[in-house]
C-alpha cells in the first residue's frame, strides 16, 4: 500500500512509481506531483461513496444494520490506503480536488513549515466541514502520511499497519468493528485480498467494500476471498469506467494498454486516450444486493466518458 508501494505484480507492472511522495510529513510534495498528471480518481469516488452511504442507511433501515452500530451514530467509512486523508477531506468537507490542488501547490503555504501548515489545515478544514460527516479510519503503511491526516482532523483513526505482512492489532479491529463501508480508491494490486479479507473480517458481515481497481489489475482474488466471507461483488459495468490519471510516460502507456488488453477489456477511447481508468467494484451481503440493485444507486455520476 502507498507507503511501502511493493510490487505485487498484479497488473500493475510497468506502472510508475512516486514512492517519495507517499510518507512525506505533509501532502504539499504528493499534490505537486500529481497535479501535473491530472490525479483525479477521488473526485469521482465522492459521489459514488455518498450514494452507496444512503442506500446503506436503507439497509440499514430495513433492519440489517449490525448490533455494533446503534442507529443514532454516524456510520463508520474505512479508507484503505488512505494516504494523507484525501477521500476523507472530500468526503466529510465542502471542498474539491481541484481546490486542494490549489491550495497545496499555492504560494498561500509554500512557505510555511509543517507544523504551520498544520495549524492552518485543522482551522480550514473545521471550517469546511459537513454537518453530516460520517466517522473516517483511515489505514496506510505510510505513518506520516496517517499521521498529518489525524493531526488535520481528517480521520477520527490512524493507523499505519500494514496487513500484507501482519494481521490487524486489537486497536484496529475496534476501531473497524461494525464499520458500514470499507473504501479503496487508489490501492487495489499494492493491496491484495489478505488485506481487505483480513479489514472485511474484522467489520462485521453486514460491511459493504466499493474498490476502485484499474482495468488491467486483477480482481477476481479479491472477489473471491470475499465470497468466502459472504459478500457478493458487482461491478457497474465494463462501459462505466472513472478516470484515473493521465500516463506518466509512453512506457507507462504500453504496459496499461498491454495490461488492459490482456484483462479482455477494450482500451480504445479510454487508456488508447493516454489515461488510466478504474473500474467499481461494490461487494454486499447476498441480502443487499437483492433488495438494493447497484444500478438503481450508482449512475452515471462520478463516471467519465469513455
Amino acid at each position: 500500500m502507498p507507503g511501502t508501494r511493493a510490487n505485487t505484480d498484479h497488473g500493475l507492472h510497468g506502472k510508475a512509481r512516486f514512492d517519495d511522495i507517499y510518507d512525506l510529513p505533509d501532502p504539499r510534495g504528493y499534490f505537486r506531483t500529481l497535479r501535473p498528471l491530472a490525479y483525479q480518481i477521488p473526485q469521482h469516488a465522492q459521489e459514488v461513496f455518498r450514494q452507496l452511504l444512503a442506500a446503506r442507511a436503507l439497509a440499514d433501515a430495513s433492519g440489517e444494520r449490525p448490533a455494533e452500530q446503534p442507529a443514532e451514530r454516524p456510520p463508520t467509512v474505512v479508507d484503505v490506503c488512505c494516504s494523507y486523508g484525501i477521500n476523507a477531506a472530500l468526503l466529510n468537507h465542502k471542498v474539491t480536488l481541484d481546490e486542494l490542488y490549489e491550495r497545496y501547490t499555492g504560494p498561500q503555504v509554500e512557505r510555511l513549515t509543517t507544523e504551520q501548515l498544520i495549524d492552518s489545515d485543522r482551522e480550514f478544514y473545521a471550517e469546511r466541514r459537513l454537518p453530516d460527516a460520517v466517522t473516517m479510519v483511515g489505514l496506510d503503511a505510510a505513518g506520516r502520511a496517517v499521521s498529518y491526516a489525524k493531526r488535520v482532523g481528517l480521520l477520527d483513526a490512524a493507523f499505519s499497519e500494514n496487513l500484507e505482512l501482519a494481521d490487524p492489532g486489537p486497536e484496529l479491529r475496534r476501531a473497524v468493528a461494525g464499520a458500514g463501508l470499507i473504501t479503496v480508491t487508489g490501492g487495489i494490486g499494492y493491496v491484495t485480498s489478505r488485506t481487505v479479507a483480513q479489514l472485511v473480517g474484522a467489520a462485521g458481515g453486514a460491511v459493504w467494500l466499493a474498490a476502485f481497481a484499474l482495468r488491467g489489475v486483477a480482481y477476481e482474488p479479491i472477489a473471491a476471498a470475499l465470497r468466502g466471507l459472504g459478500l457478493v461483488t458487482e461491478t457497474a459495468g465494463p462501459e462505466h469506467t472513472f478516470v484515473q490519471r493521465r500516463f506518466a510516460n509512453d512506457a507507462e502507456r504500453r504496459h496499461a494498454l498491454a495490461a488492459v488488453t490482456a484483462a479482455g477489456a477494450d482500451p480504445r477511447g479510454k487508456e488508447e486516450a493516454g489515461y488510466y481508468h478504474a473500474q467499481l467494484y461494490v461487494s454486499r451481503p447476498a441480502a443487499h444486493v437483492a433488495a438494493f440493485p447497484l444500478a438503481d444507486f450508482v449512475g452515471d455520476g462520478g463516471a467519465s466518458p469513455s
